[in-house]
C-alpha cells in the first residue's frame, strides 16, 4: 500500500508511506481522527478497497435473517441464510429487527458488511471502538478469516483494536510514520538483578515537553513505552519524553509496583485492572486510567506477572 505525503501549514502532516501487505497478513495503523480520515480519502478505487467507516449503520427496520439474506442476493453469494447465520453466531437474534439490538450487538451485524466484499483489499475504520467483549471475539474471528485470501488494513486510535486482530502494527503521529515492535521475543528479555535487601533512593522521574522539564512521583505514571527510540512516560493520557532507557528505568522503578510486561513497555501494576487473552499467545493488559489504556503483555512475562498479582 503507499499513500502520498499531506501537507498542512507548511509542515508533513502525513508523510509518504508505503508498506507491503498480503493476503494472510492484516495490518494496523494507530493514528488520530483527521490522519485516519486523510489516509482513507487516499483509498477512493471502489475496485481495490472497501471502506468501511466508524458510525456506519444498518437497515434498522430489516430482521437480521432479511440482512443476511439481502447481502448474499446482491453480492450473489452462493452460502445458504443459515449456514451463515450460524457461522456469525447469531442464532438467537435472527428474527430480531436490528433497531431492536442492544447497541454492541447492532454494530457487530453492520460490520458483517466486509465478509460480503469482493474487493481485494478491506479497511476498517475503528471497527472494534463499539463492541463489547463477546462481539469483539466473534467479529475477531471472522476479521481472521477474512485475511486468508484478502488484505486488511485497520486505523484505530487505540493499541488494543490493533493488538486483537493485526500481525503487524504502524504508529502514524507528529513524529512520522514508524513500526511498533510488538514481538515476543525470548533472546531480547532483559533480566534485572534483585538484591536481597533494595532501598528506595528514587523519588522522581524526570521528563521533558516542550522545553520543560516535568517531574512525576512514581505512582502517577501508568505505562512507560519505547517507540521509534523514543522513550514515552505516559500520565493521565498524556506522554513525556523521558533520557533514561527502558532498562534504567525498569530498576528505578522496580520497588514501586512496576513491572516489564513487554520488551517495549514498562507498566504501573497498581493500574491493571484486566489481563485479556485474545490467543494462546496473544494478551495484553487493561489499565484502570481516564483513557482505559491498553499494554501489550508478552507471552514469556505471563506466569511472572501472575507469580506476582497471585493470580
Amino acid at each position: 500500500m503507499q499513500f502520498q505525503p499531506v501537507f498542512y501549514d507548511g509542515k508533513v502532516f502525513v508523510p509518504e508511506i508505503e508498506f507491503s501487505s498480503t493476503p494472510g497478513q492484516s495490518i494496523g495503523i494507530i493514528t488520530d481522527l483527521k490522519r485516519k480520515q486523510l489516509l482513507m480519502e487516499q483509498m477512493g478505487n471502489p475496485a481495490q478497497y472497501y471502506l468501511f467507516r466508524a458510525g456506519q449503520s444498518e437497515y434498522m427496520r430489516l430482521t437480521v435473517e432479511e440482512l443476511i439474506s439481502f447481502l448474499i442476493k446482491v453480492t450473489e453469494r452462493h452460502e445458504h441464510t443459515d449456514v451463515l447465520i450460524d457461522y456469525f453466531a447469531l442464532k438467537e437474534e435472527r428474527k430480531l429487527k436490528i433497531k431492536d439490538l442492544s447497541p454492541s450487538r447492532r454494530m457487530y451485524v453492520t460490520l458483517l458488511r466486509v465478509f460480503f466484499a469482493y474487493q481485494p483489499a478491506v479497511v476498517l475504520e475503528e471497527p472494534y471502538f463499539y463492541l463489547e467483549e463477546q462481539e469483539r471475539r466473534h467479529f475477531k474471528r471472522i476479521v481472521d478469516d477474512l485475511s486468508s485470501d484478502k488484505q486488511i488494513l485497520i486505523l484505530t486510535s487505540n493499541l488494543e483494536d490493533a493488538l486483537i486482530s493485526c500481525d503487524s502494527i504502524y504508529r502514524l503521529n507528529e513524529l512520522g510514520f514508524h513500526p511498533l515492535d510488538i514481538r515476543d521475543s525470548e533472546e531480547d528479555r532483559q533480566e534485572v538483578q534483585k538484591q536481597d535487601e533494595p532501598s528506595i533512593t528514587l523519588q522522581k522521574i524526570s521528563t521533558k515537553r516542550n522545553d520543560k522539564v516535568i517531574l512525576f512521583n512514581p505512582p502517577e505514571i501508568d505505562f512507560i513505552e519505547s517507540v521509534n527510540g523514543s522513550i514515552l512516560v505516559h500520565v493521565g493520557g498524556e506522554n513525556y519524553e523521558c533520557a533514561l532507557t527502558l532498562t534504567e528505568l525498569e530498576q528505578r522503578l522496580l520497588n514501586f509496583g512496576f513491572f516489564r510486561c513487554h520488551r517495549s513497555y514498562i507498566v504501573n501494576l497498581q493500574k491493571v485492572r484486566e489481563i485479556i487473552t485474545w490467543t494462546k499467545n496473544s494478551y495484553s493488559l487493561r489499565l484502570n486510567t481516564d483513557k482505559d489504556a491498553v499494554v501489550p503483555l508478552s507471552r514469556s512475562k505471563l506466569q511472572e506477572l501472575k507469580a506476582l498479582l497471585n493470580v
